[in-house]
């Protein structure tokens, strides 16, 4: 779908999608719109839309992409056709007007050596990850909201050798993976379709002779199945977590898995993240600088 069917119903902030240096666009209920541009957070006073425009926009918008969004369905999450990524919440859940947040990937297109360039990582980190990727290390990166988790996993990827088969797993598409042989898969939990989980992709891809697995973000149920997958023989698996540290990553995909299976037992995940897993990626995030704070090995 053209980007330019999608632009009329967000008039008021098309200048500020067609930026190249700004990375996240929010409207709040109270119709005020936030803009974080270089790491830093600010208001735009002069930019507001006119009352029942947003939602009447975002459910024009939900609907022409085969999504629902009404007061039975009121989150959104979905991809913009530049492959920015939006997330909507209109009433009753939020008052009195929607919420909006638009991430746009203003680092889609960078290197390692950018990475570099821009004190996310060192040369030494971004050696030892290479190598890892190379020979097919299981990494898990972790870090907060908006801490370049994506944005390093995607950078990674390109030490995957070409000939390789990769599976990707996303709830919503925002991962750029320049390989050739390469299979994307998203989930289907709020659309007018039966829903497709994570665990459901994550199950199915397994049966298409993947040898690598790129999971975009583990949050629930399929944690079980991949550390399944990753004490079974898969290896080279790149995925990102929400945790505060690299230690609490261990702890928060351990307590995921468990969330699935009954009776399993915390410290017992906890020693299969530990057989699984190689290496686990910290980034921190600080006064609107991003950079690996921490490369954890693992040890079983």
């Amino acid at each position: 779908m053209s980007f330019e069917i999608i632009i009329p119903f967000l008039k008021p902030i098309e200048h500020l999608l067609e930026s190249q240096t700004i990375s996240e666009i929010m409207v709040n209920p109270d119709n005020s719109v936030w803009i974080e541009e270089h790491g830093q957070i600010q208001r735009l006073s002069d930019v507001q839309f006119d009352d029942g425009a947003l939602q009447t926009g975002l459910e024009v918008i939900a609907n022409r992409f085969g999504k629902k969004l009404d007061a039975d369905s009121p989150i959104l999450n979905m991809r913009l056709p530049d492959g920015s990524r939006m997330a909507a919440m209109i009433p009753p859940v939020v008052n009195p007007r929607p919420l909006l947040t638009i991430r746009r990937f203003t680092t889609r297109g960078f290197k390692l050596d950018d990475l570099i360039r821009v004190e996310m990582l060192t040369q030494d980190q971004a050696a030892t990850l290479t190598d890892a990727v190379r020979e097919g290390q299981n990494i898990l990166i972790a870090g907060g909201t908006a801490s370049g988790k994506s944005t390093l996993l995607g950078t990674l990827a390109d030490a995957i050798p070409d000939h390789e088969r990769i599976l990707l797993i996303e709830d919503t598409a925002e991962l750029h993976i320049r390989k050739p042989h390469i299979v994307s898969t998203e989930s289907q939990t709020d659309t007018h379709r039966s829903q497709i989980t994570f665990d459901d992709l994550l199950k199915a891809v397994l049966r298409h002779r993947p040898d690598r697995i790129i999971v975009g973000e583990v949050r629930g149920p399929e944690a079980r199945t991949l550390l399944d997958a990753m004490n079974t023989g898969h290896r080279g698996t790149l995925a990102t977590i929400h945790a505060s540290s690299a230690e609490e990553a261990v702890r928060r995909l351990a307590s995921l898995a468990t969330r699935s299976v009954a009776n399993l037992q915390l410290h017992v995940a906890e020693e299969d993240v530990r057989r699984g897993m190689d290496l686990i990626v910290y980034i921190n995030r600080y006064q609107g600088r991003r950079y690996v704070e921490q490369v954890l090995t693992i040890s079983s």
